[in-house]
């Protein structure tokens, strides 16, 4: 199974909910696509919920950060969600865990928003 997202507005912050796997092909591809979609129509807060992601394989951090990378380059911010363990160590192991700005809790993220 590949990743499921879904969008849904908190305030002026799109949280995008994924759900399965985020891995080379159609995951990643479908991942990428989301955040390039959000971007365009202006949403320059996005707090991408990875609590019901499965796994994530190289090329689904590349992905997020290719995500935070454009985010970023178009003004806005790119925040995580409810990691679980092995999407936390994954991000640990890589160094990426201190590049994302990582929240445990959805209103707390959503207040984090500047």
């Amino acid at each position: 199974m590949s990743v499921k997202l879904n969008i849904r507005q908190v305030g002026d912050v799109s949280v995008l909910d994924a759900v399965g796997r985020i891995t080379l092909g159609e995951g990643s591809s479908t991942f990428r696509e989301t955040v390039r979609d959000l971007i365009a129509k202006g949403n320059k807060k996005i707090l991408v919920n990875l609590a019901e992601v499965s796994y994530i394989d190289s090329s689904g951090i590349g992905e997020l950060v290719s995500a935070f990378t454009t985010v970023t380059n178009h003004g806005g911010q790119l925040k995580l969600l409810s990691l679980n363990k092995r999407v936390k160590d994954l991000l640990q192991i890589t160094k990426l865990y201190t590049v994302f700005e990582v929240h445990e809790e959805e209103g707390a993220a959503v207040r984090s928003f500047t």
